[in-house]
C-alpha cells in the first residue's frame, strides 16, 4: 500500500474508533451499566467491525483516474511519496509527544475541563448517573443546605452533571487505564488524533503533498494546543467531524454495499457530535440537505447516509433528554430555535427531494442549474464571498456588540469581564462582549496570511461549485461556510483568550485552514504553468507554508512552551487522604463550594454538602449534630482558617501555588497569571 493510501485509511482510524465506543459505553450508561468489563467486551467485536467496514475499499471503476496528477485523487495519491506519510505521522507523534509533557492538570472546578474530569471520574467509578446527594450523611433533606455546585445541578433529589456524555465517555477510558492522570492524557491523545484526521481530509480534498503542511498549520495554532491541554469536549467533536467528512467522501468513490456502509459511518460519525456537544446540531444540518441530494438522485448512499446521521443525533438529544436534562432547560433559549430550525431543514430537504425526484419540477430545476453554472452567477458569488470577508474585518468600526445580563451567570460573566478590563486599563463596561472582533481572533491564530489565502479558495470553490465542478468539496465547503458564519457573527463564548478560542477551534480554524491550503495548492499549479522548473516551484511551495506558519508560531510560539494549572492532582490527592474515612463535607464559603464540592464528593468519595444562603454558624452547628447522630464525622471545609474557626481546630488540608492561563480581551493572548488555593477544614467537637 502506498503512502497516500496508508495516510488517508490511517487518518480515519480514530473516528471510527469514537464511534465504536460511543455505540457501545452509551447504551451501557443508559442502562446504569457502565463498567470496564461489559464497556471493553463489547467494544472489541465493535471496534472490529467498525474498522473492518470502514476501511475496506471497493472503488468504483475508472475511480481515481484523471488527466491531471495533481488534482486529489488522481495519479498524484496513486504516487504520493513515502515522505507524506511519515511527515504527517512525526508531526502527529511530536504534538503528541509536546502536549503530554505541556498537559494541565485542571481538576479543581473553575472551568469546563476540570467539570468534564469530575464528570467521567464519576462515571469511571460507579458507571451510572444521577450522582446521589448522601442526604442521609446529614441526617437527611435540610432547608441549610445544597448540594449542587457549578455544572452540577441539583435536580429532582439527585445531582445532574451539567454537559452531554459523550466527552466523559471517552474520558472515562483513561480513567480506567490510569486514574486521574490517564483521564488528563486523553487530552493530548486526542488532540494529536484531530492533527492526524485533518491531515487525512486535506490529502483527499487537496492532494497527500499537501497533508503535512495541513497537519502542521492545525498542530501550531494556539488554539489546537490550548484544547489538547485540557479535557475540552470539542477533541471529540473534531475527531468525529473530519473522519466523518472523509468517510463520506470515500463512499463517493466506492460501489454497492461498501458504498452505502461508509456513508453510513460517515453519517452517525457526524450525528454523534450532538452526543458530545448538544451545538453540534447545528453544524450537521447541511448534511442532511447533502444526503437529499443523493436521495434525489436515487443513490442509495443519501438513504444511509440519513440513516446514520438522524440515528447519531438521535442517540444524542435521546442521552440529553434524559440524562442532561437540566443542562438543555438551562440552554432551552437556544436549543428550542435550534431544535425548530433543524426541523424546519428535514421538512425543506424532504420538499427538496420531491421537487427533484418529481419528472415536471425536476427537469426545470435541473435546466435552472445548468443555467446557474453558465451564467454569471458563480462570479459573483465569489466576489460576494470577498465582500462578506471584508464585511467582518471593517465590523469593529460600525458595531459594538453588548448583553445585558439576564441571569445570576450573566451577572458573574459581567463582573469577570469588568475584572480583566481593570487589569488590561480598558474601559470598565462588563456587557460587552467583543463578538465584533471575532475575525480578529482568526486573524490573531492563523495569521493575516493564513486568513486571505482562505478567503481566496473560499471565493474559487463558490465560483467551481456553481459551475459544477469539485462536486467533492460541496458537504465540507457548506458546513465550514454554514458554521463559520454563525459563529463570526455570534460565539456565544466569555470573549476572554484563550479561552474563547475554543469556539474557533470546532471548525472555523480548521475549515479555513483547509480553504488555505487549497489556494496554496491552486496557486502552485497556476505558478507551474508558467513554466518554472519543479524544483524552484517546491522551494516556491515550501517556502510560502513557512511564511504562513510565521504569524502562527509567533503567537503560540509563548504558550507552546508554558506549563499552567500544575499540581492539582497531588494537592486534591492529599486533601482526600486527609479526609478520614466516614466523613461528611459540610463547605461554608461559596467559593471552596464552587470549586471542590464535587472533587470532595467524587474524588474523595466523601459526602458534600454546602450552606444555603442565609445559613447562620447555628444551623452549621446543627447540622454537625445531625451529621455524628447519622453515624459520620462532621468536617466544616472553607477558603480561610478563620471562617472554618468557630467550629473547631483549623487545619489547612490542602494549598495550590500555580500558574494559570492569562486572559486578554482586545489582543492575542500572552503570559499567564499566578494562581493560589487553599483549604482548611475543622471538625466540630462532639457535644
Amino acid at each position: 500500500m502506498n503512502a497516500g493510501r496508508l495516510l488517508v485509511r490511517a487518518s480515519v482510524v480514530p473516528a471510527l474508533l469514537v464511534v465504536a465506543w460511543l455505540a457501545v459505553s452509551l447504551p451501557l450508561l443508559m442502562a446504569g451499566a457502565f463498567h470496564p468489563l461489559p464497556a471493553l467486551a463489547l467494544f472489541v467485536p465493535a471496534a472490529a467491525l467498525t474498522l473492518w467496514l470502514g476501511l475496506r475499499t471497493r472503488p468504483l471503476p475508472g475511480a481515481g483516474k484523471t488527466d491531471d496528477a495533481d488534482k486529489p485523487g488522481g495519479r498524484e495519491a496513486d504516487a504520493a511519496p513515502w515522505w507524506t506519510g511519515a511527515a504527517v505521522s512525526g508531526i502527529a507523534v511530536a504534538f503528541l509527544v509536546l502536549q503530554v509533557v505541556m498537559c494541565s492538570e485542571q481538576i479543581i472546578v473553575r472551568r469546563d475541563p476540570a467539570s468534564y474530569v469530575q464528570f467521567a471520574t464519576w462515571l469511571a467509578e460507579h458507571g451510572s448517573l444521577p450522582i446521589p446527594t448522601a442526604e442521609r450523611a446529614f441526617g437527611g433533606p435540610d432547608g441549610a443546605l445544597l448540594y449542587e455546585s457549578p455544572a452540577f445541578y441539583q435536580y429532582d433529589g439527585a445531582i445532574v452533571p451539567q454537559f452531554m456524555a459523550g466527552s466523559p465517555l471517552l474520558l472515562a477510558l483513561g480513567g480506567w487505564a490510569g486514574g486521574t492522570h490517564g483521564i488528563l492524557l486523553m487530552a493530548p491523545l486526542l488532540g494529536a488524533c484531530c492533527v492526524l484526521a485533518f491531515a487525512g481530509l486535506v490529502a483527499r480534498l487537496v492532494g497527500p503533498r499537501w497533508a503535512p503542511a495541513g497537519a502542521l498549520l492545525l498542530a501550531l495554532s494556539l488554539p489546537m494546543l490550548y484544547v489538547s491541554r485540557g479535557t475540552f469536549s470539542e477533541l471529540p467533536a473534531i475527531i468525529l467531524l473530519l473522519g466523518g467528512l472523509s468517510l463520506l467522501h470515500d463512499s463517493r468513490r466506492e460501489e454497492g454495499r461498501t458504498a452505502d456502509l461508509k456513508a453510513f459511518l460517515g453519517g452517525l460519525a457526524l450525528g454523534l457530535i450532538v452526543l458530545v456537544r448538544i451545538d453540534g446540531l447545528r453544524d450537521i444540518l447541511p448534511v442532511l440537505v447533502f444526503a437529499g441530494f443523493y436521495v434525489a438522485r436515487r443513490r442509495w448512499i443519501g438513504h444511509w447516509t440519513a440513516g446514520g446521521v438522524l440515528l447519531g443525533a438521535g442517540a444524542g438529544l435521546a442521552e440529553g433528554f434524559t440524562l442532561s436534562r437540566p443542562y438543555l432547560a438551562y440552554l432551552r433559549s437556544s436549543v428550542e430555535p435550534l431544535l425548530a430550525i433543524t426541523a424546519a431543514v428535514i421538512v425543506a430537504t424532504t420538499a427538496m427531494v420531491v421537487l427533484l425526484r418529481w419528472d415536471r419540477t425536476g427537469a426545470r430545476l435541473r435546466r435552472a442549474g445548468d443555467a446557474v453554472a453558465r451564467g454569471r452567477l458563480p462570479g459573483a458569488a465569489a466576489v460576494l464571498t470577498v465582500l462578506v470577508m471584508l464585511g467582518f474585518a471593517l465590523r469593529p468600526l460600525v458595531q459594538t456588540v453588548r448583553r445585558p445580563p439576564a441571569t445570576p451567570d450573566d451577572e458573574m460573566n459581567v463582573g469577570f469581564i469588568e475584572t480583566v478590563q481593570r487589569i488590561q486599563n480598558l474601559p470598565v463596561d462588563g456587557t460587552r462582549q467583543y463578538s465584533e472582533l471575532s475575525l480578529s481572533w482568526v486573524s490573531w491564530y492563523i495569521g493575516v496570511p493564513a486568513l486571505l489565502f482562505a478567503t481566496l479558495g473560499a471565493a474559487l470553490l463558490v465560483r467551481r461549485l456553481l459551475r459544477g465542478r469539485s462536486t467533492e468539496w460541496a458537504l465540507p465547503y457548506a458546513m465550514i461556510v454554514w458554521t463559520t458564519t454563525q459563529v463570526l457573527i455570534r460565539p456565544g463564548i466569555t470573549p476572554d483568550h484563550p479561552w474563547a478560542s475554543r469556539r474557533l477551534i470546532g471548525l472555523v480554524i480548521p475549515g479555513l485552514l483547509l480553504f488555505t491550503v487549497f489556494a496554496s495548492a491552486w496557486t502552485v499549479r497556476r505558478v507551474r504553468r508558467l513554466g518554472y522548473s519543479p524544483r524552484a516551484v517546491r522551494a516556491g511551495a515550501v517556502t510560502g507554508v513557512a511564511l504562513l506558519l510565521v504569524p502562527v508560531v509567533l503567537t503560540s510560539g509563548g504558550y507552546m512552551a508554558t506549563r499552567t494549572e500544575q499540581g492539582e492532582v497531588a494537592a486534591v490527592d492529599g486533601m482526600c487522604d486527609a479526609l478520614r474515612p466516614g466523613s461528611a463535607v459540610v463547605v461554608v464559603e461559596r467559593s471552596t463550594a464552587d470549586r471542590f464540592l464535587q472533587v470532595v464528593r467524587g474524588m474523595c468519595g466523601r459526602p458534600a454538602a454546602r450552606t444555603a444562603d442565609g445559613a447562620t454558624p447555628a444551623d452549621v452547628r446543627r447540622v454537625a449534630g445531625e451529621v455524628r447522630r447519622a453515624g459520620h464525622r462532621p468536617v466544616i471545609m472553607a477558603a480561610k482558617a478563620d471562617q472554618v474557626a468557630p467550629y473547631g481546630r483549623p487545619t489547612r488540608i490542602l494549598r495550590v501555588d500555580t500558574r494559570q492561563d492569562g486572559r486578554t480581551l482586545t489582543e492575542p493572548p500572552g503570559g499567564t497569571w499566578g494562581l493560589s488555593m487553599e483549604v482548611w477544614v475543622a471538625e466540630p467537637p462532639a457535644e
